[in-house]
């Protein structure tokens, strides 16, 4: 059974304890081992169940990390848009040249440079 839990991470002297509710289930010294450390929580608690592939969402209780998650999400979301207009270009540079026309007029067409063009092209 997959399982989707939100942890709250908050800080303390000795790294961050991990939060379910209301409830401090463990701690961990750094946030990279928080997940590891819940599955193994978990482990311990409910014997015989698989945790490796529950969704455990870790969430720092510090100022800025609503920030950060939104950075985190638009650095995602422009690395997407990148593979799109990349596929685009490729794509639109491919049909432009099918259709007969040379480099140049592609390239002026696209606004980019000739050996752009034929990078595209090239493109897989």
């Amino acid at each position: 059974m997959s399982k989707t839990i939100r942890i709250t991470a908050k800080r303390w002297a000795g790294g961050w304890e991990l939060w379910n509710g209301d409830d401090v289930w463990t701690q961990v010294d750094v946030l990279s081992r928080a997940r590891q450390q819940v599955v193994d929580y978990l482990d311990t608690v409910e014997d015989g169940i698989e945790h490796s592939g529950w969704s455990i969402e870790i969430v720092p209780d510090v100022d800025g990390v609503d920030e950060a998650l939104r950075a985190r999400e638009a650095v995602r979301a422009a690395e997407t848009a990148r593979r799109e207009a990349a596929r685009l270009s490729s794509d639109a540079a491919r049909r432009l040249r099918s259709n007969g026309l040379s480099l140049a007029d592609t390239a002026d067409i696209m606004g980019v440079s000739r050996g752009r063009v034929s990078q595209l092209v090239k493109a897989k």
